[in-house]
């Protein structure tokens, strides 16, 4: 199955790049570009492609409200954005209105590759890097979420131990190897995670548990 993209940024040259890299992959098709967030939204919605490369930081229509109004569609494309070090407030923003992965632009060829790959089959991807940051900004975040906290008690004892690894940036191989569970065990329990509290992705999972109160920084 071929992977359908759309690339947004307003850079014409970073675009190119982008292009040039998903070519090469036999799967991977780009099928639209655009240079500001109102065109990529008008590109997305023509176009329906299974991920869009999103650049957060474009003239009139920024990506970030471009992301929330490809979400809001019901189309079923997933939004990766494409960030910076410096954009820990866009980062943050991001990852509530729903996005399922963050990129730097600093990345290397293949990181690009894989997270296309990764987030059209459905998972969601937090580079390492913006992990830090967005567990940073989460510190000085105000009181749990009183609806997320109370939905927590639909979970088991041992989603729950899941949840919070997962939030903790373990992929499923880690968490297995910490509660001595089956890799495949570990991808059950996530899925019906997500399922219970009507999550997306893993990135939502880890919005979800910080905001539930389930995980808090320095834990």
């Amino acid at each position: 199955m071929t992977i359908r993209v759309v690339l947004v940024d307003d850079q014409a040259m970073v675009r190119t790049g982008l292009r040039m890299v998903l070519a090469a992959e036999p799967d991977i098709e780009v099928v639209g570009e655009a240079a500001d967030g109102a065109a990529g939204v008008r590109v997305v919605t023509e176009h329906e492609p299974d991920v869009v490369l999103l650049d957060v930081r474009m003239p009139g229509m920024d990506g970030l409200e471009a992301a929330r109004r490809i979400l809001a569609s019901g189309l079923r494309t997933r939004v990766v954005v494409l960030t910076t070090f410096d954009e820990d407030e866009y980062v943050t923003a991001a990852l509530r209105a729903g996005v399922s992965g963050f990129l730097l632009k600093v990345a290397p060829p293949e990181d690009l590759v894989t997270a296309v790959r990764t987030v059209a089959a459905g998972h969601g991807l937090l580079d390492p890097a913006v992990t830090l940051r967005v567990i940073e900004s989460y510190a000085s975040a105000p009181a749990p979420d009183p609806a997320r906290a109370a939905a927590l008690a639909g979970l088991t004892e041992r989603e729950t131990d899941v949840l919070a690894l997962v939030a903790a940036g373990l992929s499923n191989a880690e968490i297995a190897a910490r509660l001595y569970l089956g890799e495949a065990t570990v991808k059950t329990h996530v899925s019906r995670i997500l399922l219970k509290l009507g999550l997306r992705d893993r990135v939502q999972a880890v919005a979800f548990a910080y905001e539930s109160g389930l995980v808090t920084p320095g834990r």
